[in-house]
């Protein structure tokens, strides 16, 4: 008896120094979620770091409400996209609300041969901030070799998703690394967190997005330089095709309200206090190493964009996809195995 008195003294305080550790993680992870989502650094981005930003893609859906919010922020823009149509309205919008001075270059990102215009228009401008939002995805989901215009879409999403993410970044940097300050905001996916199947390309194109500004960030931010990689899950823009915003599937303006104030706090973030509380993600999280043929999320993706393209009401496939992988695809990944 005597002799178990040790040993229960031991487990006794490796019990206590878990907790201990316990305690202190979950204390620190709600302090840090109170000072990002709480709180926030709303002097994070602004006139301070340079006198332009420059977005991407800034006519529509996130790319325009980031333009709106630094320049209600002070900062004058400079929009960059397709249409000069487009760009002009945009435009014209933001001098007469914020009342702040604006530029605009046309350009087509599907090609290569664009960024010595866009350099030209750049030249001179103390660029604080760049946003590189313009994007690219499927019309639907779809097998890699049944997408339609394959050899185009691949070399379109290519250049729209990576080449204008470092091309972009190569002409505004060095003047960033001149000043030792400036902040370069990369819009990523949630797709890109996870491999998305049937958005094949797209997920991979996000992912590129996500790792290269992990990396910029650690080469630059002891020049002063602030790389974030930001990767929200569904928005209610044209490009994800939702109309109607939810809780959980915010209007642009909302989605970057929120994002922004995370600049300078988190290098890597999903933006949006709901997008890091949805189930989806946390679930996700928990079981991506769980094997079912393939992992649990993989299945869960695949079936909820089949489950998509044939216009299934969105209550029916969340609730839906767990119980065809328990009921399908687990037992015949148990069927296999046991072979």
């Amino acid at each position: 008896m005597e002799s178990a008195l040790p040993a229960a003294g031991f487990l006794y305080w490796v019990g206590a120094g878990t907790v201990a550790y316990l305690a202190l993680r979950i204390s620190y992870s709600l302090f840090t979620a109170l000072r990002v989502w709480g709180v926030g650094n709303e002097a994070g981005v602004g006139p301070g770091l340079g006198e332009w930003a420059v977005v991407t893609g800034g006519t529509d859906g996130i790319g325009k409400s980031y333009a709106e919010e630094l320049a209600k922020r002070g900062m004058k823009v400079v929009l960059i996209s397709r249409s000069q149509d487009k760009l002009d309205q945009v435009s014209s919008e933001i001098k007469e609300k914020f009342k702040v001075e604006t530029r605009t270059i046309a350009v087509d990102f599907t090609l290569e041969d664009i960024y010595d215009k866009i350099k030209t228009g750049l030249a001179g401008l103390e660029i604080g901030v760049l946003v590189n939002n313009v994007g690219m995805s499927y019309e639907y989901p779809e097998y890699f070799l049944d997408v339609p215009d394959l050899d185009n879409v691949i070399k379109k999403m290519i250049n729209i998703n990576i080449l204008s993410v470092c091309k972009m970044t190569q002409l505004v940097l060095p003047g960033m690394v001149e000043r030792s300050k400036g902040a370069i905001l990369n819009i990523s996916s949630g797709s890109g967190m996870l491999p998305v199947p049937l958005l094949t390309i797209y997920s991979a194109t996000k992912t590129f997005v996500d790792f290269f500004s992990q990396c910029l960030h650690e080469e630059y931010r002891s020049k002063g330089i602030f790389v974030q990689s930001v990767l929200p899950y569904f928005v209610a823009t044209k490009l994800a095709k939702i109309r109607k915003p939810t809780l959980d599937k915010p209007t642009p303006e909302m989605f970057v309200k929120s994002a922004i104030k995370t600049v300078g706090l988190q290098s890597r973030t999903n933006g949006y206090l709901i997008h890091v509380l949805m189930v989806g993600r946390l679930f996700e999280s928990q079981i991506s190493t769980f094997w079912l043929g393939v992992s649990f999320p993989l299945s869960y993706r695949i079936i909820c964009n089949r489950l998509a393209y044939i216009h299934c009401p969105a209550i029916v496939t969340r609730h839906l996809c767990p119980v065809i992988i328990i009921m399908v695809v687990y037992p015949r990944t148990l069927q296999s195995t046991s072979k």
